[in-house]
């Protein structure tokens, strides 16, 4: 076979019957459970858009096995953790454990040599959930976004075959910013099980007890100002993003740009809460995502450089991604431009898009929480 490029080399894998249905499954997973990613997918060329599900199903499955049982104890979420690691080791023995996460996200490891240091990142991230870590400063509260989130940001880098130190740098920015604006989406749900995610030092220049606000989370105008600050970091970090998107392949650009104008409205959502978070959850309401993802179709140019500092919470997760780039011979790193990629797709794409949407609305309604 001719050296096609790692994407490419992807899309020829899941010819085989077992690789396909176990995307299809990923596919299928995230549609119910990631409805923000699995939106922002489907603007994505196939060549990515394959391995970027089988990625983010094994995340969610990930966080799933230790998030989802708010009734377990700290041993017992621990424990789950470690079961995360060993799943880990075989995904990169090449002897998954016989789910469709673990073997799709076998195969994408090997393809693509994705550095292990990046998912045993997010496990590291989810053990400190585990553990119910709080978080003095901000510092802190970026260093746990860099695992949960920003290690992911590198990774898709990966798939999309951008693999230089600043741009590896603003995926990370993009992941942060992301984590952010979920912390601040989900303040109340956090607060009712027992978690907080905001840095204790800003609660405290607010005169919040932690421990007796969490007895009864209530929004006040003193969380409402963290909670501003907090969305001010992600806006610092979205605008740092648009210099890395515009060094992506160009079939890639719209489905990045998508995800990042979609969670920066998240926080748009709160700010027109009055940055209530607390008694209500931040929906983007879906003709607001039609206008969003329009204008990520065209997609602004860059407006800011990409030679910009990496942050320090996220430097070991570009250094991981910039040795591997150095181990992998030029000609691997062809993208193979998708022939859809034009206005008339877009067009069509955008109206089914826009279909898919209002059926996963119709789910969410009622639903302040979910």
């Amino acid at each position: 076979m001719a050296d096609l490029g790692l994407g490419a080399a992807f899309a020829d894998l899941v010819w085989r019957e077992r690789v396909a249905a176990d995307v299809a499954e990923c596919r299928a997973m995230l549609k119910e459970n990631s409805k923000t990613f699995f939106a922002a997918s489907l603007m994505l060329p196939k060549t990515v858009r394959e391995p970027a599900s089988a990625l983010y199903a094994f995340c969610r499955m990930a966080d799933d096995a230790v998030d989802l049982d708010t009734g377990a104890t700290k041993a017992g979420k621990s424990a789950a953790v470690d079961q995360l690691r060993e799943r880990l080791e075989l995904v990169y023995a090449g002897r998954p454990v016989d789910q469709a996460p673990d073997r799709a996200f076998s195969e994408v490891v090997s393809y693509f040599n994705i550095p292990r240091a990046l998912p045993e990142a997010l496990l590291e991230g989810f053990q400190w959930d585990a553990e119910e870590r709080r978080y003095q400063a901000f510092s802190d509260v970026t260093a746990y976004a860099a695992r949960v989130a920003a290690s992911v940001g590198a990774m898709m880098s990966i798939l999309m075959e951008t693999r230089g130190a600043n741009a590896l740098a603003r995926a990370c920015d993009l992941g942060v910013a992301m984590q952010f604006s979920n912390i601040a989406r989900d303040i109340g749900e956090d607060a009712r099980a027992g978690r907080v995610y905001l840095p204790l030092d800003w609660l405290a220049e607010e005169g919040i007890d932690v421990d007796v606000w969490l007895a009864d989370p209530k929004f006040n105008g003193a969380i409402g100002r963290v909670v501003a600050r907090l969305l001010a970091e992600a806006d610092k970090l979205y605008s740092r993003v648009a210099a890395g998107v515009a060094v992506l392949p160009k079939g890639c650009q719209p489905g990045i740009n998508a995800a990042r104008y979609l969670y920066s409205e998240i926080g748009r959502e709160v700010e027109r809460a009055g940055m209530d978070s607390v008694s209500r959850r931040a929906i983007v309401p879906s003709k607001v995502k039609a206008k969003l993802l329009a204008k990520a179709l065209i997609g602004p140019p860059p407006s800011a450089s990409l030679n910009l500092p990496v942050l320090e919470e996220c430097r070991f997760l570009v250094d991981a991604g910039a040795i591997v780039a150095e181990e992998i011979p030029a000609t691997q790193s062809a993208y193979v431009e998708p022939e859809w990629w034009n206005l008339e797709a877009r067009v069509v794409w955008l109206i089914e898009f826009l279909k898919r949407m209002e059926q996963l609305d119709r789910k969410q309604t009622g639903k302040t929480l979910a």
